[in-house]
């Protein structure tokens, strides 16, 4: 199951669970929609996998099971991830 963290990782924007700004790699690390496209250009600088929107947990689970209230904010360093962007940016991501 989802963690449904609760902000992007790099800028720390606000990502609630209805928020369709939430973009997450296969690891779950999660970015706001504007990191992940734009500044990180669909390359996690974690895994090196692609984005894809975080689906939301319906109303009736979230009592049952409550999205992260944990913020992971890890700041990437940028002139660092542009070796990793030039490495996989050109490449699909199922096929990386």
């Amino acid at each position: 199951m989802l963690e449904i963290r609760p902000c992007c990782e790099h800028c720390e924007k606000d990502l609630p669970n209805e928020s369709t700004e939430a973009m997450i790699c296969t690891f779950e690390c999660t970015y706001c929609k504007t990191c992940a496209e734009d500044v990180f250009e669909n390359v996690c600088p974690n895994c090196g996998g692609g984005f894809v929107q975080r689906p939301t947990r319906p109303k009736k689970y979230l009592e049952k099971y409550p999205p992260s209230t944990t913020k992971i904010f890890k700041p990437k360093d940028l002139s660092e991830h542009q070796n990793l962007i030039k490495k996989y940016k050109s490449i699909p991501p199922s096929k990386r």
